[in-house]
């Protein structure tokens, strides 16, 4: 296991979450959360490359801390569709993402985690990861970095990224993580939160 230490991630982890907190919080609760993560000046002094994936982390988890669960998770998410939104924006090309949306599921959801898996940097640093595509598709991120409970971020990263470009109506559950202590977080993708064993990828 690499230490938490020396992975970096994308920017868009401490970026997209000063956003979401600057719409949805009250004024001065930025301040506070960039001053309890370690990171007063943060909103004057914003990251342009990667960064440590142990200052997206405590950022991530100052904002779980500090701001009631509900509002919290709504943070989370909000920055994690904005990180969603800012890749399709600015990383995955125009022909690539209407590929993708001509193709049906079967071909394009494997092509889109393979992508995803490519650049694992972006919200997982160094970390390995491994996915399957089955009766219910499965991502994993083996020792997550930027784990926090439910993973909130990645869920909304994942979500934005395959409703947009593989079909509207899929959503992510979160079955395992690394920051219960297991040896990793695992993403399952279904067509609405159902229990599983239901199917979709056929």
């Amino acid at each position: 296991m690499q230490p938490a230490t020396a992975h970096h991630v994308g920017p868009n982890a401490i970026l997209q979450t000063v956003e979401a907190l600057q719409a949805l919080a009250a004024p001065g609760v930025l301040g506070r959360i960039c001053t309890a993560a370690g990171m007063p000046g943060l909103a004057g002094n914003l990251p342009d490359r990667m960064v440590p994936a142990r200052d997206a982390l405590r950022l991530h988890r100052a904002v779980a801390e500090i701001l009631p669960p509900d509002m919290a998770e709504a943070v989370a998410r909000d920055a994690g569709r904005r990180t969603g939104e800012y890749i399709l924006a600015h990383r995955i090309p125009a022909p690539a993402q209407g590929l993708l949306r001509l193709l049906p599921r079967p071909l394009a959801g494997p092509m889109l985690l393979g992508a995803i898996s490519r650049h694992a940097w972006t919200f997982a640093g160094d970390a390995q990861v491994s996915w399957a595509w089955g009766r219910t598709p499965e991502f994993v991120i083996h020792d997550n970095p930027m784990a926090l409970p439910g993973c909130p971020w990645h869920c909304a990263v994942f979500e934005t990224l395959f409703q947009r470009l593989v079909a509207p109506g899929i959503m992510v559950e979160h079955t395992a993580c690394c920051a219960a202590h297991g040896p990793v977080c695992r993403f399952f993708l279904h067509t609405a939160r159902r229990p599983q064993g239901r199917t979709w990828a056929a």
